[in-house]
């Protein structure tokens, strides 16, 4: 049995009914025991109106108890309403939930007495009895024995002629039949116009759900069937296009119910949508299948179905939208592998509306027919005037085929003005600066096939989708764009022909902007979510950042080295990523070596004790500080100046140092803007910028108490160094104090923390790789493919540089 046909099944199947087991039946006889009071005495009038009402107004079924709405499951059957309503009619009472179990059928079921009641010319017999037939039938067994018993040809009789809640029944038990593969023989043409005819014609809930069940096991079938069709015009796609020419409104009242509220009613219509699309696309000839696809799509389908796979009922329609979107990725191979052929005469007449839809303009020559008037003919580069690389246009649809062209034909369809001014624009440029519209189109066309993976599509994805959907996020299953199609394709031209304009492209840089056109896809498109709106994705495409895309564009060129060299270039990144930092730490270095003025501060002097909140916070006017590292790296002389002079001072008259192997990191926040680094940095304005050097007292500031008395070498009565405050820095600008942050803390062998150091060892890592790159040569015996062409230098002199900061 067909997977699809399976959960379409379980998405129809109602409850089940209360069977009772009778432990005296003989072992293989099915019986169904009921109290024959029931049906002998049940007041009709009662069964009518309250136990086995028809359907409300409003279209929802009512059960046998009465109870409003679907059937309910077993474990929300109201049982105890089951039993009043019954005694209230002379009935059975319900039975014990141990009775009721998931639809099992009970060990013993009375067949005969079950199908003779189907035939009751009394109503309310034959509605209690294929009430409960539909919940037992589903077993293949007792399936089997019904029909043994003669049961299918009454039931196919209440299924053509029954009305109300029995018709609603009867077409569950049926559809329950066919789904367990048994009762094909009381399939016909009859049979089928009559649920065809309750499709289009009935408005109840209830009843629709089993019409819509039935046809779409009739137009499954030739897939599930076990043997092979001695009669394949009574199955499929061709067994319902009598009952269509009957009812030529049954196409649209069914693409009508998949708004419906109601969802089990929508994933039966969009099952049977399925079906017909499935069998037409396999097996109706290359002339039909397009004509009714068109006739679905200008019906709304797509719209529906798009709505519905951003809807909150997903879970609820998961099967039949994964069916129908692995179904869109089929037409769309199968578009594509329809050759272009002039020959043909629709595939004639969309390349003839192209070229008319240009506003072409006929061109006078100067040869004379013989008769004296000029003669008039059409451009001699009408095809290539459009963006075609030759006069045959046929033939550059080979990748893409008619696909290609239903593409192109929508764009102009819907951009004619904006097609017509392009080509004018393009008609004042010089032929190698023209954007080639047509191939433009077509490689368009050719990067959404790639993206949305049209190569592997079958029509059996949703089946292994669906398999892994408990393990799956449905965000990532379900994409609803490709039902936009065109519009992204329409987006997508746009976003080419803004490439070609803005980067001044010619002849020979198409593929390098059709590479940038992919790229840009690859990150709206494939970062869209399921609930992304489509207008929105085209904005994003059209106001997408050429920055951003230039670096998506040297990432993915990373990823490309790193697919084909990337255990190679990982052992050069270690060891670019090492001389890189000394580089940077040198350059840091450097600048403390350099020296730099400081404007006034608070300062805390070491020599004066442990620093502490009162000496901290008084001031000392200090108008000027410069800072200077010793040649040996070791001390970090400074010195307070009232003004800053014209020529800096020598590290000589710098009386103030710090001992930078005193410096520490501390492990405290005690204050607001400390930190657990050695040295901090607050990016704030110039006045509150500091730097913050932490550190232990000198050994000859602390003092001693005489009474003292320690032993050389002793460490047990060591007194701890006391933590200060050694120096405080403002520098005036935000380079300086990167600079003399992250150089102080590479000269401790700490790691920079600031974002300017960062990137600037990046870059100078990832200009060293290049520069290895360069050494790479296309001979290599490790690498694949042709050999580039060597651009020639002749003409050229040594008078260039290189502009490595982008500046």
């Amino acid at each position: 049995m067909n997977s699809g046909v399976i959960a379409s099944a379980k998405v129809i199947s109602k409850s089940v009914s209360a069977l009772e087991t009778q432990s005296t039946s003989p072992p293989g006889l099915f019986t169904i025991h009921t109290d024959l009071g029931m049906l002998s005495t049940y007041n009709r009038d009662d069964l009518s109106s309250s136990t086995h009402s028809n359907v409300d107004s409003q279209g929802s079924q009512r059960g046998p108890s009465g109870s409003n709405g679907e059937y309910s499951a077993p474990g929300n059957w109201d049982a105890a309403r089951e039993n009043q309503e019954a005694q209230q009619g002379g009935g059975r009472t319900a039975p014990a939930d141990s009775e009721v179990h998931g639809g099992r059928v009970m060990d013993s079921i009375n067949v005969s007495e079950l199908v003779e009641r189907l035939g009751s010319d009394e109503d309310a017999v034959r509605k209690m009895a294929v009430f409960k037939l539909q919940s037992i039938i589903g077993d293949p067994s007792f399936a089997d024995v019904f029909i043994l018993e003669g049961g299918l040809k009454k039931l196919r009789y209440l299924t053509l002629h029954a009305t109300g809640n029995t018709l609603a029944y009867s077409l569950t038990s049926f559809s329950r039949l066919l789904e367990v593969d048994k009762g094909w023989e009381s399939v016909n043409r009859d049979l089928v116009e009559r649920v065809v005819e309750l499709v289009v014609t009935h408005p109840l809930v209830n009843i629709l759900r089993g019409a819509m069940s039935i046809l779409v096991y009739i137009v499954s079938h030739p897939y599930t069937a076990s043997s092979r069709i001695s009669q394949p015009d009574s199955f499929g796609f061709r067994a319902l296009q009598p009952a269509m020419a009957v009812h030529p409104q049954f196409l649209e009242m069914l693409v009508s119910r998949l708004s419906s509220a109601d969802h089990a009613l929508c994933a039966n219509a969009l099952l049977l949508i399925n079906s017909l699309m499935r069998e037409a696309v396999t097996n109706e000839s290359e002339a039909d299948w397009p004509k009714f696809i068109r006739q679905l799509q200008d019906l709304g389908v797509i719209k529906a179905v798009y709505t519905l796979m951003q809807s909150t009922a997903l879970q609820d329609l998961s099967h039949p939208l994964l069916e129908y979107q692995a179904l869109t990725k089929v037409l769309l191979r199968k578009w594509r592998d329809v050759p272009m052929d002039i020959d043909k005469s629709d595939h004639r007449r969309a390349l003839k509306s192209i070229h008319l839809a240009s506003n072409p303009e006929r061109v006078t020559t100067p040869v004379d027919d013989g008769e004296g008037d000029a003669k008039k003919r059409h451009n001699p580069e009408k095809w290539r005037r459009l963006g075609f690389e030759s006069e045959t246009p046929a033939r550059e649809f080979e990748e893409v085929g008619y696909l290609g062209m239903m593409d192109l034909t929508e764009y102009v369809r819907r951009q004619e003005d904006g097609f017509q001014k392009l080509l004018l624009e393009q008609s004042t440029k010089l032929a190698e600066q023209r954007c080639p519209i047509a191939r433009a189109s077509l490689a368009v066309t050719s990067i959404l096939c790639e993206h949305f993976e049209i190569e592997k599509a079958d029509v059996d994805d949703a089946k292994f989708q669906l398999s892994f959907e408990s393990r799956m996020n449905f965000d990532k299953v379900f994409k609803p764009l490709i039902l936009q199609w065109s519009l992204l394709h329409t987006a997508g031209l746009q976003a080419f022909f803004r490439l070609w304009q803005t980067t001044g492209a010619e002849t020979k840089d198409f593929m390098k902007i059709a590479d940038l056109v992919r790229i840009m896809l690859e990150e709206v498109v494939g970062g869209a979510t399921r609930v992304s709106d489509v207008r929105k994705v085209e904005t994003d495409i059209q106001q997408f950042e050429l920055a951003r895309l230039r670096n998506l564009q040297m990432e993915v060129l990373e990823l490309t080295y790193e697919d084909h060299w990337g255990h190679h270039l990982g052992q050069i990144r270690d060891e670019l990523d090492y001389e890189a930092l000394q580089f940077v730490k040198e350059q840091r270095i450097r600048c403390l070596l350099a020296g730099a003025w400081f404007p006034s501060g608070h300062d805390h002097n070491s020599e004066n004790g442990a620093a502490t909140k009162q000496n901290l916070n008084q001031s000392n006017p200090v108008s000027q500080r410069y800072a200077k590292l010793a040649h040996n790296r070791r001390f970090l002389h400074y010195a307070d100046f009232d003004v800053r002079g014209d020529e800096e001072p020598n590290l000589e008259g710098l009386l103030k140092k710090v001992d930078l192997t005193a410096v520490f990191i501390t492990s405290t926040n005690s204050e607001p803007n400390t930190s657990t680094t050695t040295l901090k940095a607050t990016h704030n304005p110039i006045s509150t910028r500091k730097i913050t050097i932490h550190g232990y007292l000198p050994s000859n500031s602390r003092p001693t108490s005489p009474k003292t008395h320690t032993r050389a070498g002793s460490t047990a009565n060591k007194t701890p160094r006391k933590e200060v405050t050694l120096l405080t820095l403002h520098p005036q600008t935000h380079n300086l104090a990167v600079e003399w942050l992250d150089g102080l803390r590479m000269l401790l062998n700490q790691q920079p923390i600031t974002n300017e150091t960062e990137k600037l060892i990046a870059m100078v890592r990832d200009y060293g790789l290049k520069i290895r790159l360069l050494n790479v040569r296309f001979d290599d015996v490790a690498l694949a493919g042709d050999v580039p062409e060597i651009v020639s230098r002749e003409g050229l002199d040594d008078d260039y540089y290189y502009d490595i900061f982008g500046n």
